[in-house]
């Protein structure tokens, strides 16, 4: 890949990026950067690492012709199925590789942070697998929203550890992860979720979840005889789906590229997740890239329907994306992503996550031909959202 609009030397996405750590985090950020590189590109770490995928995770996930939405909308989308994978979304793909990692490295314990709940049980099943020990980071209130996530993580064998701070979501649960690594920096190893952090994070999760781009370029070409579409369509909170979904059509610039936000409750409104909307630069958890923020630079609590995409920041690479102009960034209130989740679920008998929900939005929300090729993530199913589907849908 170019270093046009992926990550140079000292972790930059043009602006954005690098790693703004406490100094007593520097040494366990230096030394992954050192190392994670050279494993993850090794033989023995890719032979291990895709037959889980195959075997252990169900991948290569469908691409799936949506022939009544696509009649809908007058144009050819096809849906890439990362809820089929093995825990429910696309988490479980970072979540092996990192492990995988963390074991080469010699940690013996593991914490992560999760707002839906989709990358604590991605981590947890990954732990139980691996057999090491996992803690939990979740926000309290996502607690709350997330009850049969929490159910799994537990089953599996995690300690789930709540956020009570801000406004107890994934902002929260983060800052939580990080200062147990703090405390904690020989024996422990930070599986971060998201396209976020201090690098070398965003560039590892986001090779970790270039899989999805990567099939969906084989399974286009073996369906329409061109492995070119002409839009991908992904939500993006952190980023990490829509960092997969893109990662192999960046340089190709033939492919428009649309990331869609959670605006919450419109993104004048005061309760948003808005971030390209609203942001403006500043440092969070480690990286520079857009955030809600005052005037004060004090980090405006966010909102969304969806418990994956409240989060007041946005990955570094994503940023620079927008600053390019290489991406689209769109925004979704929480009742178009709530209609269009009944939409598709009505459609296609596929019942998405809120997080994708989101995504499908962009389908009202742009101009297409009958000609064009136009491929969606389904990030996740949603079966974790069905308290809030059955409360909203009076089910």
């Amino acid at each position: 890949m170019s270093a046009k609009y992926n990550v140079d030397d000292k972790g930059m996405y043009g602006r954005f990026g690098g790693a703004w750590v406490p100094e007593m985090l520097q040494p366990n950020v230096d030394n992954l950067k050192k190392v994670y590189l050279d494993i993850i590109n090794s033989e023995e770490f890719q032979k291990e690492y895709v037959a889980l995928l195959k075997d252990y995770v169900g991948r290569p996930s469908p691409l799936y012709y949506a022939k009544r939405l696509s009649e809908v909308y007058g144009t050819n989308i096809y849906l890439k199925r990362e809820d089929l994978n093995h825990t429910g979304a696309h988490k479980i793909n970072n979540s092996l590789g990192q492990i995988l990692l963390a074991k080469k490295m010699g940690k013996n314990r593991i914490i992560a942070e999760t707002g839906a709940g989709q990358h604590g049980v991605a981590t947890a099943t990954a732990c139980a697998l691996m057999g090491m020990k996992c803690v939990v980071y979740m926000g309290a209130l996502d607690i709350e929203r997330q009850a049969p996530n929490v159910a799994r993580m537990k089953m599996l064998g995690a300690e789930v550890v709540a956020a009570e701070s801000g406004n107890q979501t994934l902002k929260d649960a983060t800052n939580e992860a990080l200062r147990d690594w703090i405390c904690n920096p020989e024996d422990t190893f930070y599986i971060i979720g998201s396209v976020v952090g201090p690098h070398p994070y965003p560039d590892m999760v986001a090779r970790f979840q270039s899989i999805i781009s990567k099939e969906i370029k084989d399974q286009l070409k073996e369906k329409t005889g061109n492995e070119l579409p002409d839009y991908v369509i992904a939500c993006v909170g952190g980023g990490s789906n829509a960092s997969g979904t893109f990662y192999h059509f960046l340089d190709d610039e033939s492919v428009k590229l649309v990331a869609v936000e959670a605006s919450g409750l419109g993104v004048d409104s005061g309760e948003t997740a808005a971030t390209i909307a609203l942001g403006d630069i500043g440092i969070i958890h480690g990286s520079k890239t857009y955030l809600i923020q005052d005037e004060d630079g004090q980090i405006i609590e966010p909102y969304s329907i969806s418990a994956g995409l409240d989060y007041p920041g946005i990955g570094p690479q994503h940023a620079h994306l927008r600053d390019t102009n290489r991406a689209i960034f769109l925004d979704a209130t929480d009742q178009e992503a709530l209609d269009c989740a009944l939409e598709l679920t009505r459609l296609e008998g596929i019942i998405p996550a809120l997080e994708s929900a989101h995504a499908l939005v962009a389908l009202k929300k742009l101009k297409f031909t009958k000609d064009n090729t136009v491929v969606l993530t389904v990030s996740g199913r949603g079966d974790k959202d069905m308290s809030t589907y059955m409360d909203r849908f009076n089910l």
